[in-house]
């Protein structure tokens, strides 16, 4: 993921209307798309899964997939297609509508390597999104921006689905383990606490409370969603709320310190070298 370098090739907002059947084809790309409005069965792969509001579609170059509407209902369905990773010949590639067995040798050459092979557990071709409000929204914005065509769109673009992305994943994350799934609303409350509260040292204690949970459950499941403990999260945000007051105020660091919590300008300048491998005021330096 780090190596994440997406080119968008389209981004629609489209709606079909019933009766539409879209009979079995392959990509050379992945599609991701998302059901706004209606609903549809979609077959991959031979398995039949039903479309609804809310629902995420990941079809992956060279899967064997079809959709047909279900009612008498416009099924509006924005949707996606990408390379996970730019290649020379991205641009040039076009949309597949066709079966495998109907390409050409040329077509076949444009089908993109499924770089999620390797994935352990696999993504699924159908995700039944829990709070698909943020995937939504990043999709609409992707969209805009090519409909819009403002400079620099493309690369607006990337970004927004490197974030669409990171949010899939999570979600992904979150499904897999039931016992994030069902304590999400607490954790997100200890997160959001914590990110708007750069200014004040954050307790165990106080964030259990907050969650209504015990200290070390709320360790192990934060840690387990977000890969850190909460203190170690509090303390990440607030460094770089530090790195960036650094580089652009002239406050002094004894200032900057105090504004975020720290007891002395030698606690925070323990932590800063801790993470950063260096002292803050090297980094006011070089910055």
């Amino acid at each position: 993921m780090n190596r994440l370098s997406p080119y968008i090739r389209v981004a629609w907002d489209s709606t079909i209307y019933p009766p539409v059947h879209i009979p079995e084809r392959v990509l050379f790309d992945y599609e991701l798309l998302y059901i706004k409005e209606g609903e549809c069965e979609v077959i991959v792969d031979g398995i039949a899964y039903k479309g609804i509001p809310g629902d995420l579609f990941l079809f992956k170059p060279n899967q064997p997939h079809s959709i047909r509407t279900m009612n008498d209902r416009p099924l509006r369905q924005p949707h996606l297609h990408f390379d996970l990773y730019y290649q020379d010949d991205s641009p040039e590639v076009p949309i597949s509508f066709k079966p495998y067995s109907r390409l050409n040798e040329r077509e076949r050459q444009w089908i993109r390597p499924n770089d999620l092979r390797d994935m352990t557990p696999p993504l699924p071709s159908h995700i039944r999104l829990n709070k698909p409000e943020a995937i939504e929204q990043l999709m609409m914005d992707i969209i805009f921006e090519f409909d819009s065509k403002f400079p620099y769109y493309e690369t607006t673009a990337k970004g927004l689905f490197i974030q669409l992305w990171m949010h899939l994943l999570r979600e992904i994350h979150w499904q897999r383990s039931p016992h994030l799934h069902s304590n999400r609303e607490q954790l997100d409350r200890v997160k959001n606490y914590l990110s708007h509260h750069l200014h004040e040292e954050a307790t165990l204690e106080e964030l259990a409370g907050l969650a209504n949970m015990s200290k070390y459950y709320l360790c192990r499941l934060f840690k387990k969603a977000y890969g850190i403990t909460p203190i170690q999260y509090h303390l990440s945000v607030r460094l770089e709320k530090a790195k960036e007051m650094i580089r652009f105020t002239d406050l002094s660091l004894t200032r900057i310190a105090e504004e975020l919590g720290f007891q002395s300008i030698h606690a925070f300048s323990r932590a800063f070298r801790t993470r950063e491998g260096v002292s803050p005021s090297a980094y006011r330096k070089t910055s």
